[in-house]
């Protein structure tokens, strides 16, 4: 089994999976109704979430004879925290090309040349 990042990422990867997570943020919700909008069956919405459920994007529990799904954030936690490095990169290298541009647009004669 991949590591959890990667399982996360690939759960992540697929529309419908995507989809299911945005409604499951609105609130717990039966297979039945996760399957409602899409033009796939039922079995085939039930193998979606068993990709989430084994990533731990989701859990299962059993009440009667529904197993209700609800959302497990944790996991998305984890990747906003590894993506945090790179968006830290991101706004340093973005602040150096500010601070760039502002030294080209006063005629500095001191700012580094290409």
């Amino acid at each position: 089994m991949p590591d959890p990042l990667s399982a996360t990422f690939a759960a992540l990867a697929d529309p419908t999976r995507r989809a299911i997570l945005a409604r499951l943020a609105q609130g717990e919700a039966s297979v039945g109704e996760l399957a409602a909008p899409f033009s796939i069956s039922q079995p085939a919405v039930s193998k979606h979430l068993k990709v989430l459920e084994q990533a731990g994007l989701i859990t299962r529990t059993r009440a009667a004879q529904s197993r209700p799904c609800k959302l497990d954030a944790a996991r998305l936690r984890e990747i906003s925290d590894w993506l945090e490095t790179y968006r830290r990169f991101w706004d340093e290298s973005f602040d150096r090309l500010d601070a760039y541009l502002a030294q080209l647009q006063k005629g500095d004669p001191d700012a580094p040349k290409n």
